[in-house]
C-alpha cells in the first residue's frame, strides 16, 4: 500500500499541514532542524548564482583573508534557511506570501558548519481581508558553535482558519 509523503500537497478537501494564522502566538519561539554546510553546497550555489567570489571558490585567495579559508555564501546560507523553514512545515499549504526578509550578515560560515534557525514570533496583525493575517518573526540563524551567523525579520502573509477548520 503506497502512503502519502508528509511533505504531499494538500488538496481542498485535507487541511494543510501548516499552522494557520491564529496559531502563532506572540513570544513563541520555534526552532529549525540543522543542516550542515559542504563544499558541494557552495559549489552548487556559485554555479547557479554565477557568484564565482574567490572568497568562496579558491582556497589559497581565502586562506589570505581574515577568514583564514573559504566561506559559504550569505545568500546560500538564507537560502538554506527557507528550507529549514519549510521542511519543519509550519508554513506549509497555509502561506499566502512572504512579505518582506531582512537579514544582517554578523559571522562567517564555513565549509562543515551546521546551521539551525530560530524564528520568534514578534507580532500578529489582522488584515482588511478577513481570510488572511500577517505575523512578523525575529529570525536568527546559529552555527554549531551556538554563534549567531545571520539575524534579521520575516513578514509572512498567512491563511485564517477556515470558519470549518477545526484542529
Amino acid at each position: 500500500m503506497m502512503t502519502a509523503s508528509p511533505n504531499a500537497q494538500t488538496t481542498t478537501s485535507q487541511r494543510p499541514l501548516g499552522r494557520y494564522f491564529e496559531e502563532f502566538q506572540v513570544g513563541e519561539t520555534l526552532v529549525s532542524g540543522r543542516r550542515t554546510i559542504t563544499e558541494a553546497d557552495v559549489t552548487a550555489f556559485a554555479g547557479l548564482s554565477g557568484d564565482f567570489n574567490p572568497l568562496h571558490i579558491d582556497e589559497v585567495f581565502a586562506q589570505s583573508t581574515p577568514f583564514k579559508g573559504r566561506i559559504a555564501h550569505g545568500l546560500l546560507v538564507v537560502a538554506i534557511f527557507s528550507g529549514l523553514v519549510n521542511q519543519a512545515g509550519w508554513f506549509a499549504g497555509t502561506t499566502i506570501a512572504l512579505l518582506e526578509l531582512t537579514t544582517k550578515f554578523v559571522g562567517a560560515v564555513k565549509f562543515g558548519d551546521t546551521v539551525q534557525v530560530t524564528l520568534e514570533t514578534l507580532s500578529t496583525r489582522e488584515t482588511s481581508k478577513p481570510d488572511r493575517g500577517t505575523i512578523t518573526q525575529k529570525v536568527t540563524i546559529k552555527n554549531q558553535r551556538d554563534e549567531t551567523v545571520i539575524e534579521g525579520q520575516q513578514t509572512v502573509m498567512l491563511q485564517r482558519r477556515p470558519v470549518s477548520a477545526s484542529r
